[in-house]
């Protein structure tokens, strides 16, 4: 197995993370302990869980740890709809963020399923 820090799906949720807290930046002040909290905990999960997942001795864990970073993907795509729809933030101000996650979210799903696949 590669290092997690040679992973392709690992270096975008670093990008991600990036994005997104520049992101919560532009959310109101009483934003900061609630939705913006919730954005940087989902995206940190992203990255922290890929690691974890691959320092493990299994692939059963591995594919576990991934599929709660993919888990994260989810959350935090629902935390950016909620974003949009209360106008917190425009559609050309989460394009970016959106199409990372959605990146991430297919190369996960492809790692998981081929794990899956070797593992049976």
């Amino acid at each position: 197995m590669k290092n997690y820090k040679e992973l392709p799906f690992w270096k975008k949720s670093i990008n991600l993370a990036v994005e997104i807290y520049k992101l919560v930046k532009l959310l109101p002040k009483e934003e900061t302990y609630a939705l913006s909290d919730q954005m940087r905990r989902a995206v940190v999960s992203i990255s922290s869980n890929i690691a974890e997942g691959q320092g493990r001795d299994s692939t059963k864990e591995y594919i576990y740890f991934l599929n709660i970073a993919r888990g994260s993907c989810f959350e935090l795509g629902t935390q950016l709809q909620i974003c949009r729809a209360i106008n917190y933030l425009n559609e050309e101000q989460v394009s970016q963020a959106f199409s990372l996650l959605d990146e991430i979210g297919k190369m996960l799903t492809a790692v998981i399923n081929k794990l899956k696949l070797k593992s049976n």
